[in-house]
């Protein structure tokens, strides 16, 4: 089949990668891709993931059997809406699925809607509004704008001044990240993080793997929220039972909401959880496969990838299609070294790595300059390793990237974090 990947950073070049060694792939086209995808198959570089219209045209006229959606943004601009409408299969939900992301407060409210565990929240429009709802507020709170915010839009607070700080920034300072007025604010959750990926077809709805993520940009988990710093898979400490109590506690619940509120919803479900006292419960949902964690499940994939997501677009999921290794996968993210802040552009890094076997990078956004690649900054590259067991995967990957780092032009000012799963005793 030919398969249009929507996106252009490490998540979409870590899934056309997988893509590539499917059974049943034929042909592979990206919109807009990068350094990375071009060596696979054709890159629409001249396409926006948000221009909706123009990317179901031209896969339309280019005979696209299959369009996975990688971003959130495309999913918000309709870009599965657009592609259904011109009779292309999309491994992605629509718009008004994709409110489970592009809406924090719509998230939140289904949730509320549907008995699904997660923390007690208020919506406030204005500082005053905060005022009153943090005034008797006892506890950690976690501010959350309501829109797409690229990863800025989540600030983790230790009491209420510090939570009535934030709002009072954002509605005074700079406006709140995403645009718009609402704001969430919900009591602070403690526990251990781990993401777990479910798959849909429309009428079920599968967990199918987890992984554990680092946003923050320093060692130790210190310094300001990023869209990921690297991961690991499968997640350590939480059970061999995990997926079960998560298809129980939160992907059954989810399911039957979707269904009683008529959304054909068809991709993935991103549980974002926190394993508490209480139990599972719900910090997020992402409509879409995350990054970077995307970056370490697909060198565990096996089988015919394409199959298995045509066979969810198609409304009829054959979960044997694709397989899941039992081996660890750890990604590590290099970045700009001023990331999150600002952006570094970078030119001359080279298309040879040097990677050892076991070994692969996924480049983030980034093109080809003749046998260079330049990259506009932000997260570059997100190099990862298998192995056996955990500790082996990780030794595995920095010892690459010591390796790799002698090939980086002198001075590139690049930097990482050295703990991505290094577990505590």
């Amino acid at each position: 089949m030919r398969i249009l990947v929507v996106g252009g950073g490490a998540r979409e070049d870590a899934l056309s990668w997988r893509l590539a060694a499917s059974p049943s792939c034929e042909a592979l086209v990206h919109a807009p891709g990068n350094a990375g995808t071009a060596a696979r198959g054709e890159n629409w570089s001249d396409l926006a993931v948000t221009d909706a219209r123009a990317i179901a045209a031209r896969a339309r006229d280019a005979r696209i059997d299959l369009v996975i959606l990688g971003p959130e943004t495309a999913i918000a601009a309709g870009v599965g809406d657009a592609c259904r409408d011109a009779g292309l299969s999309v491994f992605g939900p629509n718009r008004s699925g994709g409110r489970l992301e592009s809406s924090k407060i719509f998230a939140k409210r289904f949730m509320e809607r549907h008995t699904i565990p997660t923390a007690p929240f208020k919506i406030v429009h204005t500082v005053e509004q905060a005022k009153r709802v943090l005034e008797s507020w006892r506890g950690g709170a976690v501010v959350k704008a309501d829109g797409l915010a690229a990863g800025k839009g989540v600030v983790v607070c230790d009491d209420a001044a510090e939570a009535l700080a934030t709002v009072k920034s954002w509605y005074d300072g700079g406006g709140v990240p995403g645009g718009g007025t609402d704001v969430l604010i919900e009591r602070r959750l403690r526990g251990r993080e781990v993401s777990v990926f479910a798959v849909a077809d429309g009428r079920a709805m599968v967990p199918v793997a987890a992984a554990c993520d680092y946003k923050r940009a320093g060692d130790d988990d210190t310094g300001p929220n990023t869209g990921g710093m690297g991961a690991y898979s499968p997640p350590a400490g939480f059970g061999d039972d995990l997926l079960d109590r998560v298809r129980e506690r939160i992907v059954a619940p989810v399911l039957r909401g979707l269904l009683a509120e008529a959304e054909d919803y068809r991709g993935v479900l991103y549980c974002g959880l926190m394993e508490t006292d209480a139990g599972l419960q719900v910090i997020e949902f992402n409509a879409r496969f995350g990054d970077p964690e995307t970056q370490v499940l697909m060198p565990r994939v096996g089988g015919d990838f394409a199959r298995y997501c045509k066979s969810a677009a198609d409304g009829m999921l054959e979960i044997d299609a694709a397989t899941w290794s039992a081996d660890a996968c750890v990604g590590v993210v290099i970045a700009t070294s001023k990331y999150p802040y600002e952006n570094t552009p970078l030119r001359g890094l080279p298309v040879d790595l040097g990677l050892r076997d076991g070994t692969v990078a996924f480049w983030g956004p980034s093109k080809r300059e003749g046998d260079t690649i330049a990259l506009p900054g932000g997260r570059v590259l997100t190099v990862t390793a298998c192995a056996a067991n955990l500790d082996d995967a990780r030794s595995r990957v920095y010892a690459a990237i010591a390796d790799m780092k002698k090939r980086f032009p002198p001075g590139a000012p690049l930097a990482y974090r050295s703990d991505i799963a290094r577990l505590s005793p």
